[in-house]
């Protein structure tokens, strides 16, 4: 039997704006299946997105949802959990917007370890704000704003965010729905930081330009450069070269979650607090 995507979208809004084959229709398939797994209610919760493309999403899921803005998605992110850790709160935002005007929130929120999970839709460029290179263009390709290729290297995100102090990183990709769902699903069941980026296709801005205008040929493209992680453990690094590994890449249970570290600071503060205001008993 099909899955039925309805209840956990507002139809109002449907048709969507992505082009025709985007591989963000699959991200975020794959986040409302895995939802649906864990069993969770859409009332508890809230899913925050910056500008682009990815960022449009939560306009079509009906939870609670905020539209901010470009590159602040994880620091309004950080308030809703703050208030209420008691909640479900996912952050869904392209390469662009999460690393590059993004990047400080993104790797402070790494190194903070506070319970949100963070899904990366990386099509390697800017699609909505008109194909500008972005920091996971690969060296080499064609952009807007590198028409005769990009010169600088690009970031790994996994490492990125492993370097940075997230407690739960994977890759999957597009061609791979039911990886990318499980995926996402156990980094939202992770209680800490979870970073899941997903290897996407914007043939539209991406792959027009650098001879991959065709969806399913860019998502084969993707494909042909991904190695499964066990696969990928007993090759070299000449063979790796050029190809990034999918799956679950790292998790660490042991490092103490923000959140949990907060309430522990508010209760020393208010026993402090009793004790300088206590009256003396005569």
């Amino acid at each position: 039997m099909a899955f039925d995507y309805a209840p956990y979208m507002r139809m109002s809004k449907l048709p969507h704006l992505w082009c025709p084959g985007c591989g963000i229709g699959i991200v975020v398939k794959s986040l409302i299946r895995a939802i649906d797994r864990l069993g969770w209610s859409k009332d508890d919760i809230a899913v925050v997105s910056g500008i682009g493309c990815t960022s449009r999403a939560p306009g079509y899921l009906d939870m609670n949802t905020l539209h901010t803005t470009h590159g602040r998605a994880i620091s309004f992110a950080t308030g809703i959990k703050l208030v209420r850790p008691d909640k479900h709160v996912i952050v869904i935002a392209g390469d662009g917007d999460m690393v590059a005007i993004g990047g400080n929130h993104f790797i402070h929120a790494c190194r903070r370890n506070i319970d949100i999970t963070c899904i990366i839709n990386n099509n390697n460029i800017y699609g909505m704000t008109g194909g500008q290179y972005s920091p996971t263009t690969p060296h080499g390709a064609k952009a807007a704003t590198a028409p005769w290729g990009n010169m600088e290297p690009c970031f790994d995100l996994t490492k990125l965010a492993m370097g940075a102090g997230a407690t739960y990183v994977a890759r999957g990709q597009v061609g791979n729905g039911v990886q990318l769902e499980r995926l996402i699903r156990d980094g939202l069941d992770h209680h800490g930081f979870a970073v899941i980026e997903a290897l996407s296709n914007c043939h539209t801005q991406f792959g027009r330009r650098n001879k991959l205008p065709d969806p399913m040929q860019l998502i084969k493209h993707i494909q042909d450069k991904t190695v499964p992680k066990s696969k990928a453990e007993k090759m070299d690094s000449a063979e790796l070269a050029g190809k990034f590994v999918v799956g679950e890449l790292f998790r660490d249970t042991d490092r103490p979650e923000f959140c949990d570290e907060y309430a522990k600071l508010q209760q020393r503060a208010q026993a402090a607090s009793k004790k300088k205001t206590a009256v003396p008993v005569a």
